[in-house]
């Protein structure tokens, strides 16, 4: 199969480091030519399903899946349709056409996106799940391998959680490393944190809506594999408000020079509000997981809107 994703560089970060007292370390998923690391699990499914015949990929996304598909196609020669909800950035949107993908807007939410999507898959149109699919989480478990061989073993991980196909791979990435005893600190935003409401509750449940500006985190129930994961592995859950992730967005463009989305700036959050699970960790691991539907400017006025309320 066709690698379609690249090594990451993987940082130490010193003005994270600074906050926290410990070592910090970013693998710079944002790097990835789609903008986030969507690209790893997305390639692998699209460069399997081409060697099979397929003729188009379908996607549904808020996004940065979108966009990953939408470069998928370009580089295998293959068309692409994104379906997109009504709440997608119109950044995301034209980054999407700028691929050569076709748009579809088509309802509120993912999952409305998703039901127009699944209508349009067949024999020979695949659609690609944006997080619920073996073979993504197996393309982003590579993330770990590069990170296990550049000789790296972490206290802790953290990443931000929204459908949980980066938790997913994250976590079989630590499996087949023999870093299976690493705990992961998974992270929401309060308005979309279906796995949060899922560890409190006992079960697994799906939210009634979706209300945060990290439109990227925007599923109302994680995959089934990322709840089961819960009940075999070390997980922690952490919610940080749409203020919290924004503020560090701008934070961490000013400390790296590096523009992310709210989704990853939850993650970002956890290191810079100090959170006491990161208290006695000499080594963390951050997936700094991208994401290019936003500007520096979207970014500001969200501050400034968040700010009032």
């Amino acid at each position: 199969m066709q690698v379609l994703h690249i090594q990451t560089p993987l940082l130490e970060s010193t003005p994270l480091s600074r906050v926290v007292g410990s070592e910090v370390w970013l693998k710079m998923e944002a790097l990835q030519p789609s903008g986030s690391f969507k690209l790893r699990g997305i390639g692998r499914a699209c460069s399997y399903h081409a060697g099979r015949g397929v003729q188009r990929f379908i996607s549904s996304s808020g996004g940065n899946a979108g966009i990953a598909v939408a470069y998928c196609g370009r580089k295998l020669g293959l068309p692409v349709t994104v379906v997109v909800p009504l709440s997608t950035p119109e950044r995301a949107i034209e980054t999407i056409k700028s691929e050569q993908a076709e748009v579809i807007v088509s309802g509120e939410s993912w999952q409305e996106a998703h039901g127009h999507a699944q209508s349009l898959s067949g024999r020979d149109r695949v659609l690609i799940h944006p997080f619920d699919d073996p073979l993504l989480w197996e393309g982003h478990a590579t993330l770990i391998d590069e990170v296990k061989q550049s000789g790296l073993r972490p206290d802790a991980v953290l990443l931000s959680v929204g459908g949980g196909g980066l938790l997913c791979g994250v976590l079989e990435g630590l499996h087949r490393n023999d870093m299976a005893d690493v705990p992961v600190l998974a992270v929401e935003t309060e308005g979309a944190a279906s796995l949060g409401a899922s560890l409190k509750a006992g079960h697994h449940l799906e939210l009634e809506r979706i209300t945060t500006v990290a439109n990227s985190l925007g599923a109302k129930k994680v995959a089934d594999k990322a709840w089961e994961w819960c009940g075999c592995h070390e997980i922690l859950s952490l919610s940080v408000s749409d203020l919290e992730a924004v503020d560090s967005c701008l934070q961490f463009a000013a400390d790296h020079r590096l523009l992310v989305e709210p989704a990853c700036g939850a993650a970002l959050a956890a290191v810079y509000g100090q959170q006491p699970f990161l208290n006695d960790k000499k080594t963390i691991l951050l997936v700094v997981c991208g994401g290019v539907g936003v500007s520096f400017e979207q970014l500001q006025q969200w501050q400034q809107d968040l700010e009032k309320r």
